[in-house]
């Protein structure tokens, strides 16, 4: 790997956290929010001070040889843990109980991160090395067992990682699902990282050299891990943000129908608070929802109470399910209001107040716009009621005026 290898990720993490920031000084009493910059700013600082560059810098400005070794393997230990517990905080569940595992998890990792330290300190370690480190100390007292500690805590987090992604991914859809199983492949690279590096460590307790498992191979892994995890973590929150999306603007075209029914009698342009067709997809179904509303406003003298108990008995016949019954009826009322209302161009009615109004679709609680926009071009309900109003061309109103 070359030194773009860690400083490339290392920007980007840094990039991640420094937005994350702003969010995190508001809400700081938010645990998986504390998780997550946790994550990301460890993730930075591993990716960092693992760079052969970094390490040399900071053995010389130190003055001690190899002390990168415990920083760096104290970070990957730190950054272990906040994997772990930003999947508990994730998951969610009793505050007591998040809370309790999540510091039996930071302890855990801090015992070893204060070992490894110990054991540096123990150990002697004069000649730098940047690279090789794990396998030409293999046999040094205190130092061995300060490698043999980092890659047992990176075991065991990998596999406490597949375990908890997999079994909370058997209770979970979509893209959460998908994430948890890449975040559980990519940590499975752990066991071929940490199984190269204790080879090739067995080898040299064994006067054999395998080093390059440990020096190329190792590394590759662990990259290639990493990267696999990040994509894990990024996907449910991106894929969620695309469903989202998607839903708002297929919610927008669905109402089309509805909107486009109810447009020549809604309020005119010249009075309408617009928006621009760029302005978010949800601003944009809020002002279609508006304009629809508005127009249901404006024909509630029109409104025709038979004309929807009869089309809600029709659909009944036809056999639709009570939901799409009511709203076949109010979509048959608002269609045939809009024919009565065109056959009136005086605006008589409105202006007799003894006309008797039907409640507007609204009135006797939210109805699903989206059910009335679809049955206003699916339900042969609607286009019968639209058909007889057709027909009557506002007979039955004028009769209602004299």
């Amino acid at each position: 790997m070359d030194d773009s290898s860690y400083y490339l990720p290392a920007a980007v993490m840094a990039i991640a956290f420094g937005c994350k920031a702003p969010a995190l000084v508001r809400s700081w009493r938010d645990p998986l929010l504390r998780s997550v910059c946790a994550l990301l700013a460890l993730a930075g600082l591993v990716f960092f001070f693992a760079a052969p560059p970094t390490i040399s810098e900071v053995n010389r400005t130190t003055g001690i040889a190899n002390v990168s070794a415990p920083l760096v393997y104290g970070l990957l230990s730190a950054f272990s843990a906040a994997c772990l517990v930003l999947i508990i905080n994730w998951r969610g569940g009793p505050p007591e109980v998040t809370r309790r595992t999540s510091r039996r998890w930071i302890a855990g990792y801090g015992v070893v991160i204060v070992a490894l330290v110990t054991l540096f300190a123990l150990g002697d370690a004069p000649l730098e090395r940047r690279r090789d480190l794990d396998t030409y100390y293999a046999n040094t007292p205190f130092i061995r067992e300060m490698i043999v500690l980092y890659l047992a805590a990176l075991t065991v987090a990998g596999f406490a990682m597949i375990v908890m992604c997999c079994r909370w991914a058997l209770r979970v859809h979509g893209w959460l699902r998908a994430g948890l199983l890449i975040i559980a492949f990519g940590f499975l690279f752990n066991i071929p990282y940490s199984a190269a590096k204790f080879i090739a460590v067995v080898a040299r307790w064994n006067g054999g050299n395998l080093d390059d498992l440990s020096t190329y191979v190792a590394p590759l892994l662990a990259s290639t891990g990493a990267q696999i995890s990040a994509v894990g973590f990024c996907l449910p929150l991106i894929g969620q943000r695309i469903g989202d999306s998607w839903h708002t603007w297929s919610t927008y075209r669905r109402l089309g129908p509805l909107w486009h029914e109810l447009r020549p009698v809604a309020v005119p342009e010249d009075r309408a608070v617009r928006i621009s067709w760029w302005s978010p997809a949800e601003l944009q179904v809020t002002q279609r929802e508006s304009d629809i509303r508005d127009g249901m406003l404006s024909l509630c003298p029109y409104f025709d109470s038979e004309v929807r108990a009869r089309a809600h008995d029709a659909a009944v016949a036809a056999g639709s399910a009570p939901v799409q019954a009511q709203a076949e009826a109010d979509a048959a009322m608002v269609a045939a209001a809009v024919r009565a209302r065109a056959a009136d161009p005086e605006g008589r009615v409105i202006s007799s107040a003894a006309t008797p109004a039907a409640p507007p679709a609204s009135a006797e609680g939210r109805r699903d716009l989206v059910r009335m926009s679809l049955a206003l071009r699916q339900s042969p309900v609607v286009a019968a009621a639209r058909g007889q109003a057709v027909t009557r061309s506002g007979r039955d109103f004028h009769e209602r005026i004299r």
